[in-house]
C-alpha cells in the first residue's frame, strides 16, 4: 500500500472515530487536502460538516470552498470553531500551516483547550503543517505523517500527465520510460514532478532522451543542501587512463543503474569503495563515472559533519545521507573516507556512531544514489565497512603499469598539448614514467603544455623538452617508497584489481630519485 493511500485509510479511521485532534505532517499542503476532500467526501460523511482555515483564504468550507465567516484572522477562526463544537456534533475544523505550534505556548495551549472542546460534542480538529505539534498538543489525538509521493504513485501522476497531452504533443514514452521517470523523480514533491515534467511538456514534445533528462532537471530544484556539496561538472573530457576492470565493471552497474527492479528481490547498485595509492584515479572516478552515467555529482565533505556538540555529528550525517536520498539519482563522492569514520584514538564513541548509521544507510537504503568512496589509508577503516553487501565491490587502484601508463600519456597530451605523441617518443615516455602516478603524469604534461604555450605552440617546443621534464619528475613511490610498499602490500592481497593486473609488489622503478638531461633533440 502507498503512503498516500495508508494515509487515506488512517485518516478515514480517525474521522470514524472521531478523534479530537488528528496532526497531518507533511511539506504538501494541496495533497494534503486533496486526501481530505477524499476523505470528507465519502457519502457516509454527507451531513458532517468540514471547514478549514489559511491564511491566504480565511475560514470556508472544505466541500464548496464558500467562504463562512469575513474575519480571516486565525483568532476568528478558533472562535468560530469554539462555538461550533459547543453547538453541534461531529464538526471538523482543519487549519493549515498554523503557528506556534511547536512547543508549550500560548497558542498550542490554546489549540489543546479547542481540542478538549471538541472532545466533548463529537468534533475534531485538524492540522496540517510540516513542523513538529507540541506534545501535550498531540498527546490528545492521533498523527499521521504524509511522505513524499512513492515511486508507484509518482508512477500514477506521470501517467496523469501524460495522458493530459497525448493527442496534442507528440510523446513517445512508454509504460517502462514512465516507470524509469518516476524512480528518478524519488525524493519530489508532486507539485515539483509536475513543474519538471511541464517543462520537457513545454518545448512540444516528451522525448525518450527526456526520461535521463529527469535527472538532471530534478537537480535543478534542490539548493543549499544539507552536508553535501555540489560538484559542477565542466564541458569536457573525464576520461580516466587505465583501471581497465573498474570501467568495464561500471559498464555493467551502469546498465543495473536505470533497470526497472519491480518484482525483483534486486537493490540498485549501492557502490564501491576504492583504495590505494594516491594520485592514481581515485577521485577522478568519481567525476568520470557522474560525467559518463550523466547524472549529478555531490560531495560529502566529512569536514563538516562533525560537530562540537553531543549528537551533532550524527544528526549531520543522517541528514546528509537523507538528503542523498532525496535528490538521487545521483553519484555521492565521499572523499578520504578514512578520515571521518577512523575510530582510531577516539574516545568519545561518535566515530563508531556515524559508522552505525552509515551501515545502516548502505545496507537498508533502496534509493538510486550511487557512492563512490576512497581511501587511501585502509586500515584505519572500520572491518565491518568492508564487508560484502555494504558496498558492492573493493578495488584497488595501484600504480600504473607500461600499458597504462601508455594510455594515461596519451590522454593529457591530447589534452594539455592538443595532439598525438611521437611513437618513439611515446616508447621513451613510457620508460621514464615507471613508478608514476597518474597524477605525475599529468603534472608533467601539464608543465610541457605550459611551455609550449609560452613558446608559441608545439611547433616551437623541443622533444628533449619533453623528456627532460620527465626524467626530472619525481613521483610520490620516490618520495615516500615506505609508506607506498604498505599501502601496496594491503591492497595486492585484500581487494579486486582496478587496472588489467596487479604490478608486482616489490620495490618501484629502482634506485632513488634521477636527474637527466636530455640535450639531443
Amino acid at each position: 500500500m502507498s503512503n498516500y493511500a495508508d494515509s487515506l485509510h488512517h485518516l478515514e479511521s480517525y474521522i470514524a472515530a472521531r478523534v479530537p485532534v488528528i496532526g497531518m505532517r507533511t511539506v504538501e499542503q494541496q495533497r494534503a487536502l486533496r486526501l481530505l476532500r477524499e476523505a470528507a467526501g465519502q457519502p457516509r460523511r454527507s451531513s458532517m460538516p468540514f471547514w478549514i482555515y489559511t491564511r491566504a483564504t480565511g475560514l470556508r468550507d472544505l466541500r464548496t470552498n464558500s467562504t463562512v465567516i469575513d474575519d480571516r484572522s486565525f483568532v476568528g477562526a478558533m472562535d468560530f470553531a469554539a462555538a461550533q463544537f459547543t453547538s453541534r456534533a461531529n464538526a471538523t475544523v482543519v487549519f493549515v500551516d498554523p503557528t506556534d505550534l511547536e512547543g508549550d505556548n500560548q497558542m498550542s495551549r490554546h489549540m489543546a483547550e479547542l481540542a478538549r472542546l471538541a472532545d466533548t460534542n463529537m468534533g475534531s480538529v485538524v492540522v496540517i503543517t510540516d513542523s513538529p505539534i507540541w506534545s501535550g498538543l498531540q498527546r490528545l489525538g492521533m498523527s499521521i505523517q504524509l511522505d513524499l509521493p512513492e515511486p508507484d504513485e509518482m508512477y500514477a501522476i506521470l501517467g496523469r500527465f501524460l495522458g493530459d497531452h497525448r493527442g496534442h504533443i507528440p510523446v513517445e514514452w512508454d509504460e517502462s520510460d514512465t516507470r524509469r521517470a518516476a524512480e528518478f523523480l524519488r525524493g519530489v514533491t508532486e507539485a515539483e514532478a509536475v513543474n519538471l515534467m511541464a517543462t520537457f511538456a513545454a518545448k512540444g514534445s516528451v522525448l525518450k532522451p527526456d526520461v535521463l533528462g529527469l535527472a538532471q532537471a530534478k537537480d535543478r530544484i534542490f539548493s543549499d543542501l544539507a552536508g553535501l556539496e555540489r560538484i559542477p561538472l565542466k564541458a569536457g573530457s573525464y576520461a580516466v587512463g587505465g583501471l581497465t576492470n573498474l570501467r568495464e565493471w561500471l559498464g555493467r552497474k551502469h546498465r543495473l543503474m536505470h533497470e526497472d527492479l519491480r518484482g525483483t528481490h534486486l537493490r540498485p547498485p549501492r557502490g564501491v569503495l576504492l583504495v590505494g595509492v594516491p594520485g592514481c584515479g581515485k577521485s577522478l572516478s568519481a567525476k568520470a563515472i557522474a560525467h559518463e552515467w550523466q547524472l549529478p555529482l555531490y560531495r560529502l565533505d566529512m569536514g563538516s559533519i562533525h560537530g562540537k556538540y553531543l549528537g551533532e555529528s550524527e544528526s549531520r550525517f543522517r541528514e546528509a545521507l537523507a538528503m542523498a536520498d532525496r535528490v538521487a539519482p545521483c553519484i555521492l563522492w565521499i572523499d578520504e573516507i578514512e578520515k571521518g569514520l577512523s575510530g582510531r584514538h577516539d574516545t568519545t564513541g561518535v566515530p563508531a556512531r556515524v559508522v552505525g548509521h552509515f551501515l545502516f544507510w548502505l545496507q537498508e537504503s533502496d534509493s538510486r544514489a550511487f557512492v563512490v568512496a576512497t581511501a587511501n589509508d585502509v586500515r584505519s577503516l572500520p572491518p565491518e565497512l568492508m564487508r560484502k553487501g555494504r558496498f558492492d565491490e573493493l578495488f584497488f587502484v595501484d600504480l600504473p603499469d607500461a600499458e597504462d601508463r601508455r594510455e594515461i600519456i596519451q590522454l593529457y597530451y591530447r589534452l594539455y598539448l592538443g595532439q598525438e605523441p611521437d611513437p618513439v617518443q611515446m616508447d621513451r615516455l613510457v620508460d621514464l614514467s615507471d613508478g608514476f602516478a597518474g597524477s605525475d603524469i599529468a603534472a608533467a604534461l601539464h608543465d610541457v603544455g605550459t611551455e609550449a604555450r609560452l613558446s608559441g605552440g608545439t611547433g616551437h617546443l623541443r622533444p628533449a623538452f619533453v623528456l627532460d621534464t620527465f626524467a626530472n619528475t619525481v613521483p610520490l613511490s620516490k618520495v615516500h617508497p615506505e609508506q607506498i610498499q604498505e599501502i601496496r602490500a594491503w591492497g595486492l592481497q585484500r581487494a579486486v584489481p582496478a587496472g588489467r593486473s596487479p604490478m608486482p609488489s616489490g620495490p618501484v622503478g629502482g634506485g632513488g630519485p634521477r636527474r637527466i638531461l636530455f640535450t639531443g633533440d
